[in-house]
Formats: structure tokens, C-alpha cells, sequence
């Protein structure tokens, strides 16, 4: 039965399971140490092959994050950087290598997508519980709610 729901539920087309798909690269690239760009090349094709690791993702969510992965690996320092700042008492080494991969995804759309904030923190929040520690979820909303209010301060202080 489960087997059943799984099949019906392929391929997905939403920007939510391409997040947790580019999640998933980015923490494997991470763990190994190896070049997100092949992570997601290598994790495409293990999608493509049915491999049940990676969600199946339609041609439209394929391609969206492919642009989050290209723009995270383009803009990896800002983001970092970002980070840093907006982190209170935690440092990288310090903080769950979950809740850093969820907070750098986030971030980047926050910075550099059009997509609205509210959705891509509720999925971010969503990814840092379904993988995450008990408190990942609370953790994730917080620095990316407080992210927000000060990309929009800076954006309305320019006009």
C-alpha cells in the first residue's frame, strides 16, 4: 500500500519537492565534501533510474532546481556570509549540518529569487522537521523570519 501511494505521488511537480530535493544534494555534497553540481547531476540520474532516494521531479521542478543549485553554488560565499551575521550564538561548526543546508537553500531564494518569502520559509520549515532535530523547525523559522525583515528593511530603505 505504501508502495501504491509512493508510485502515485511521482513525479512531483512543485517547487516544494525540488527544495527537498536540492536539500538533499546539498547536505550529500557537503557530507562528501564534493562538488554540488555533480552531487545534482549524479542524484538526476539516480532519480531518472527510479532510485526512490530522490523524489521524482517533473520537467518544470527538475529545472527550478537546477537554478537553485547553480545560483547556490554561484552565490555560496554571500549566503554563507549572510549567515553569519544573521546567526546569534551559533556558529557553523556548532549548528546541525540539516538546519545550515535548509538555512543556505532558504537563503539564496530569499536573496536572489522573485519567490514570495512566506512560502519559501514554510517550505524550509517543513524540510528542517522532516529531517532535522526536534527543534530544527523553530530554529529554521526564526533566523529566516528575522532574514526576511531585514532583506524587506533594506529593499523599502532604498525607494
Amino acid at each position: 500500500m505504501t508502495r501504491r501511494r509512493e508510485r502515485a505521488q511521482q513525479p512531483v511537480g512543485t517547487r516544494r519537492a525540488a527544495r527537498e530535493f536540492v536539500f538533499r544534494v546539498l547536505f550529500e555534497a557537503d557530507r562528501g565534501d564534493m562538488p554540488l553540481q555533480a552531487v545534482f547531476t549524479r542524484a538526476e540520474g539516480a532519480m531518472r533510474e527510479g532510485d526512490d532516494t530522490f523524489p521524482q521531479l517533473g520537467s518544470d521542478a527538475l529545472e527550478f532546481a537546477e537554478q537553485l543549485v547553480r545560483g547556490l553554488e554561484r552565490s555560496r560565499a554571500e549566503i554563507d556570509d549572510v549567515l553569519h551575521r544573521t546567526i546569534r550564538g551559533w556558529t557553523f561548526d556548532q549548528m546541525a549540518q540539516t538546519d545550515l543546508n535548509v538555512l543556505r537553500l532558504a537563503t539564496y531564494e530569499l536573496m536572489y529569487t522573485p519567490e514570495p518569502h512566506p512560502p519559501v520559509i514554510e517550505s524550509a520549515v517543513r524540510i528542517a522537521r522532516k529531517f532535522g532535530g526536534d527543534d530544527s523547525g523553530r530554529f529554521v523559522n526564526g533566523v529566516l523570519a528575522g532574514l526576511s525583515r531585514n532583506l524587506r528593511g533594506d529593499a523599502g530603505s532604498e525607494g
